[in-house]
């Protein structure tokens, strides 16, 4: 890998931030941000040197000749602005939801479908092979967001294979790993954890992360070299598969009381703006929350403008 900068790993930080406050969102992927930004194969790629044979070369070339070999400069910065927002700004998150989620749905809604035309974009062939992966994507996507969540135990073996599952999703574009976190029954329980600091649950659900992504990202890692377009298009379907997550306008099917005392939603369906109205009674904020879906979708061409104009310039230089 290319020597970085100071400034240039600050950055990768911001990209990790970006990262861990989207990770805490049931229905928002830190895989999306991570492709967007521009470091989703080289996280993956890091990631996948993980290995044993990395711990062998700890003890034969020493660990400054192991941390080169794994990238390690490029995962610590992005894994610490991960746990930065997953330990600050995660709380400013959860107030936007509670008093602002209508708002909130509809920016991620439309940076989500913005990102599905980024990555789509990128696709150079369209043949009955990526046209396939990208249904695949879509279907997946879309019945993980009407599944019905569990109630599971708090085991430790539960607890390791939940984190296993959580992370995967969470270096899955489109697929978020704090919703697998709701379908197994362990959102909450994981969210008191953090809050807590409750080490030894952490350190577990951790421990069970870690070797999770580390066999998925050798997965992605196989497909993205054999099957680049047809990788690319599965991401693409599992973007567009979770929109239906992000729609703004729900009604609520069903719902449980948390540990909190608060009554949540269980299941929802996604509904018009008019039917929200003659369902609740309550203003659907047409408006507002038309111009947050355009802020995201914005933002997005915005990253794609600019990465454009950035290859025009190499292209001429």
């Amino acid at each position: 890998m290319n020597q970085r900068s100071a400034w240039a790993y600050f950055l990768l930080a911001i990209r990790g931030m970006a990262m861990g406050a989207v990770d805490v969102i049931p229905g928002v992927s830190g895989g999306t941000i991570a492709l967007i930004t521009g470091i989703y194969e080289e996280l993956i790629s890091s990631i996948r040197s993980l290995n044993a044979a990395l711990l062998r070369m700890v003890f034969k070339e020493g660990i400054a000749a192991a941390w080169k070999k794994a990238n390690g400069s490029f995962l610590l910065a992005v894994v610490t602005g991960i746990l930065i927002s997953i330990f600050s700004l995660a709380k400013l998150l959860s107030y936007l939801f509670e008093h602002h989620a209508m708002l909130v749905w509809a920016f991620f809604f439309g940076l989500i479908l913005g990102s599905a035309f980024y990555i789509g974009a990128r696709i150079r062939t369209w043949n009955a092979t990526v046209i396939l992966f990208f249904a695949a994507g879509v279907a997946t996507a879309y019945y993980i967001t009407i599944a019905t969540p569990s109630t599971g135990p708090d085991a430790p073996w539960y607890i390791f294979i939940s984190g296993a599952i959580a992370f995967c999703a969470m270096v899955l574009p489109g697929i978020s790993g704090a919703f697998i976190l709701v379908l197994l029954g362990k959102y909450e329980y994981m969210l008191n954890a953090v809050s807590e600091l409750n080490i030894p649950v952490l350190l577990l659900f951790g421990t069970g992360g870690i070797a999770g992504v580390i066999a998925f990202s050798n997965i992605i890692g196989w497909l993205f070299g054999r099957y680049h377009n047809a990788t690319l298009a599965l991401l693409t379907g599992f973007m567009a598969g979770s929109l239906n997550k992000l729609w703004p306008w729900k009604e609520v099917i069903s719902t449980r009381v948390s540990s909190s005392g608060q009554v949540v939603p269980v299941l929802e369906r996604s509904i018009s703006p008019f039917s929200y109205t003659e369902i609740y009674g309550q203003d659907p904020m047409l408006l507002p929350v038309i111009a947050c879906i355009l802020a995201g979708l914005g933002l997005i061409l915005g990253v794609m403008a600019v990465q454009g104009k950035s290859l025009r310039n190499r292209s001429v230089s």
